[in-house]
């Protein structure tokens, strides 16, 4: 049951034709991170991480707005107990957030309406970003009195520069989705009525990749920047050399030698 007392789920996981699509699911509260949407979303990342079935996972939000920020309702009811709460609340969506970006398959956020805050924060781990064109992005923490949270500040800087970074966390200025998609935060933008089916087309078309191809990929670019060239060499060759080894890479060669699609299995 979620904190706001509907027998509803907060989160929502569905995982057909090996694509995990996640749904925040408070949509009368903007899809508000609650301790027990944070405590659900955890859940459904560790069932994408269980899953082997799984080549996409699809993060969405239920409504009008993909995730509005902290539930501060519920945080401001706590009184001097808030940082408790919060603490509480982080310890359950900084590991979702961590196993959905240690998955082998790509994550994709389709962004409906407001990210912000934590929502935010999310759209910026996932490696694809599709915006809905009315759909707001801003982080907002400081204009409560917070830092950012939710891997903000470790996935923004890498998106957009530091400087730019510090700018929509000092200012709190909103960017629309043309805007985000201009400084590296969306991938791409669409007519709000098509978002989710521009975003089940690309998670269908990632899905019949190379799995094991996009997981090394995800972690080379995410290592890069703590890697000296010559240790970013190194991995890359360690990685490409493992990939040749396993049969969608004997697959894909193959395929192309032969002018043929390519049928990956994801190994």
């Amino acid at each position: 049951m979620s904190d706001d007392g509907a027998a509803a789920p907060t989160v929502l996981l569905e995982i057909r034709e090996q694509v995990a699509r996640i749904t925040l699911n408070r949509p009368a509260a903007g899809n508000a991170l609650s301790l027990d949407l944070a405590r659900d979303l955890l859940g459904a990342a560790q069932r994408c991480s269980a899953d082997t079935s799984v080549r996409v996972v699809l993060i969405t939000g239920a409504g009008a707005n993909f995730c509005v920020g902290g539930d501060l309702k519920s945080f401001s009811a706590q009184g001097e107990h808030m940082g408790g709460h919060i603490k509480q609340v982080l310890e359950h969506l900084h590991p979702a957030i961590a196993l959905l970006s240690g998955l082998e398959a790509p994550v994709i956020a389709a962004v409906n309406g407001a990210a912000a805050g934590a929502g935010m924060s999310l759209a910026c781990a996932c490696d694809l970003v599709l915006a809905g064109e009315s759909a707001r992005f801003t982080l907002a923490y400081t204009r409560v009195g917070l830092s950012p949270d939710g891997s903000a500040t470790y996935f923004l800087p890498r998106l957009v520069g530091l400087r730019r970074a510090l700018d929509l966390a000092l200012t709190n200025r909103t960017l629309t989705a043309n805007e985000a998609r201009d400084w590296g935060i969306v991938s791409s933008v669409v007519p709000d009525a098509e978002l989710l089916v521009a975003a089940e087309r690309l998670a269908e078309r990632l899905a019949n990749g190379a799995t094991a191809a996009f997981g090394a990929t995800r972690r080379l670019f995410r290592a890069s920047m703590a890697h000296s060239l010559e240790e970013q060499m190194a991995q890359e060759l360690d990685q490409i050399v493992a990939l040749a080894t396993q049969p969608d890479a004997q697959e894909g060669a193959a395929a192309f030698v032969a002018k043929r699609t390519p049928h990956f299995t994801g190994r």
